[in-house]
């Protein structure tokens, strides 16, 4: 995307966005970022008045951006026409295996994010708590009205999901199938766990 005739804080925003993704937050300098979007230090500084300040933007725009792909990723596989079927859950490991295999996959950015400024920049924490919240929400959606454990068992597919980024992150395509499989037995298990009226 040619992001050179975006407003100059959209610019320093997808630029940041980009590098603090593939390259971490630490490792990427005010400088790297005010050179690689074309903006001089005045601008950028009227803008973002800190590094910690386009952290926290970067995140909030990850967010919105990846839960918006998530969304549509599990609409594309018929999510919605599954509704009432435990058996949408199983949907999870199909679009994780779609973003695994993305060249510019390194992870889940709240992960890599906890980890390398953890609580040492203001508000990244409860951003990445705040996301992880939202995702289980939506496997939660895929579940049936009607299990008790509804959001027990979303967590618990969360956590396969988020265990399954991990791994993903760390091999190579055969570590990548790996990871989309485990997780695809991590949710044949828990939707084994349901009684029957909940799968179609």
């Amino acid at each position: 995307m040619d992001i050179s005739a975006l407003p100059a804080r959209e610019r320093i925003l997808l630029t940041a966005h980009d590098l603090f993704y593939a390259e971490g937050i630490r490792a990427t300098g005010i400088d790297r970022v005010i050179a690689a979007s074309g903006v001089t230090k005045v601008t950028f500084y009227r803008h973002f008045p800190s590094k910690d300040d386009l952290v926290r933007e970067f995140l909030d725009y990850r967010h919105t951006r990846w839960m918006a792909w998530f969304v549509d990723a599990l609409g594309r596989r018929g999510a919605h026409e599954r509704a009432g079927d435990a058996n949408a859950l199983l949907l999870l490991a199909d679009v994780m295996a779609e973003w695994f295999v993305d060249p510019v996959f390194r992870g889940c950015a709240f992960i890599n994010a906890t980890a390398e400024v953890g609580g040492s920049v203001e508000g990244a924490l409860q951003r990445a708590r705040e996301h992880k919240r939202e995702m289980v929400e939506v496997i939660a959606g895929l579940l049936p009205a009607q299990v008790t454990a509804r959001v027990a068992l979303a967590q618990a597919a969360g956590i396969g999901v988020d265990g399954a980024i991990i791994k993903a992150q760390m091999g190579d395509a055969a570590v990548v199938r790996e990871a989309v499989d485990d997780l695809r037995r991590l949710l044949e298990a828990l939707v084994a766990t349901l009684p029957s009226s909940a799968i179609r």
